[in-house]
């Protein structure tokens, strides 16, 4: 993967960023918040990270690839690319959290070597428990 969009806090995000957030995720997020990056490919695929570099830590928010792109390998190559850049920022240990019922993007994490932490009970608004994930030291 050479070069993904790489937009940094205050951004504004494209719009063919939001239409992809929206048709993954049901509402786009907007503007990038203190601390927030997003990467994305375009047309179809886009991940969001918050980072903190005090404590050398980075969350990742939402990734999202395209219905008719998905099981390409997209997904995971800029999910590399972004673990890459972290660390470049300094960031070393990465968290997540996931729907338990997802099983293909937690086979992604954890094929990438995101470590099971725990679950986090009724954490979606539907009332879904979420899978922690960890990478790093």
């Amino acid at each position: 993967m050479s070069g993904p969009l790489h937009l940094g806090p205050g951004s504004t995000v494209p719009g063919w960023v939001e239409t992809l957030e929206r048709a993954c995720f049901g509402e786009p997020w907007g503007p990038l918040g203190e601390g927030e990056h997003i990467w994305a490919v375009f047309p179809g695929a886009f991940a969001r990270w918050r980072i903190v570099p005090a404590v050398e830590e980075g969350e990742l928010l939402r990734i999202g690839v395209a219905t008719g792109q998905r099981r390409t390998g997209q997904g995971r190559a800029l999910l590399r690319h972004c673990q890459v850049e972290l660390a470049r920022y300094g960031i070393q240990v990465l968290h997540l959290e996931v729907r338990v019922s997802n099983a293909a993007a937690r086979g992604l994490y954890e094929g990438e070597g995101w470590v099971f932490q725990g679950i986090r009970k009724s954490y979606y608004r539907n009332g879904e428990d979420a899978c922690i994930y960890r990478r790093g030291d």
